[in-house]
This record gives structure tokens, C-alpha cells and sequence, in this order.
């Protein structure tokens, strides 16, 4: 938040020194055309040092960005490097023991003992 404040001070001060160029060539007891050249000149100028301003901030916000987003990308690649293994681990433990789960369940389901259910009643 403080460095926002003071950008914006910074930029303020800009502006303001580009006015006070202006407010200069306005004064200036040049000929009218010579006046009128003096006053472009100095706005050119002012446009110049508010864009040099504004690209150096743009610059510092994306090289933070690119600290903030490349950390980010180094969780997400983390991340998924254990997804990764996990996945791994399970797929071998599913071969592991897919052939005796499977023999289990057969000799469940193949060895059937037939009983009369203890409900039954023979009338």
C-alpha cells in the first residue's frame, strides 16, 4: 500500500513538473510562433517523462509478478509431481493384489453350501 502512495506521489510530481514547463514556455517573451514551438516542445517533453515513469513502474510490477507467479508455478509442478505418485503407488498395489481380491471373491461366490433357511417350516 505505501509503495502505491508513493508512486502516486511520484507521479503527481511528474505532472506537476510538466506543468510548471508548460506555465515556463507560456511566460516566455518569445515571438507567438517561437512561443507556440516552445509549448509543444514542452509538452512533448512532459508526455515523455510520464511515459518514461509509467513504463519503469510497469516494469517493476511485472518483474513482482513474475516472482509471485513463478513460485506459483513451482507448488503447482510440486503438486503434481505427488498426484503423480500417488497415482503411482495405487496402480501398483492394484496389480499387486488384483489376482488374490479376485480369487476370494470366486471361491465366495463358487462355494455355495445350500441350507434351509431357519425360517422355514415344513407343514
Amino acid at each position: 500500500m505505501a509503495s502505491q502512495s508513493q508512486g502516486i506521489q511520484q507521479l503527481l510530481q511528474a505532472e506537476k513538473r510538466a506543468a510548471e514547463k508548460v506555465a515556463e514556455a507560456r511566460k516566455s517573451t518569445v515571438s507567438p510562433s517561437g512561443k507556440a514551438r516552445r509549448l509543444k516542445q514542452a509538452k512533448e517533453e512532459a508526455q515523455a517523462e510520464i511515459e518514461q515513469y509509467r513504463q519503469q513502474r510497469e516494469k517493476e510490477f511485472h518483474q513482482k509478478e513474475q516472482a509471485v507467479m513463478g513460485s506459483q508455478g513451482n507448488l503447482s509442478s510440486e503438486v503434481e509431481q505427488r498426484t503423480r505418485k500417488k497415482i503411482q503407488v495405487m496402480q501398483s498395489s492394484h496389480q499387486k493384489n488384483k489376482e488374490k481380491m479376485l480369487r476370494q471373491l470366486l471361491t465366495i461366490v463358487c462355494n455355495i453350501k445350500p441350507e434351509i433357511h431357519k425360517n422355514y417350516r415344513i407343514m
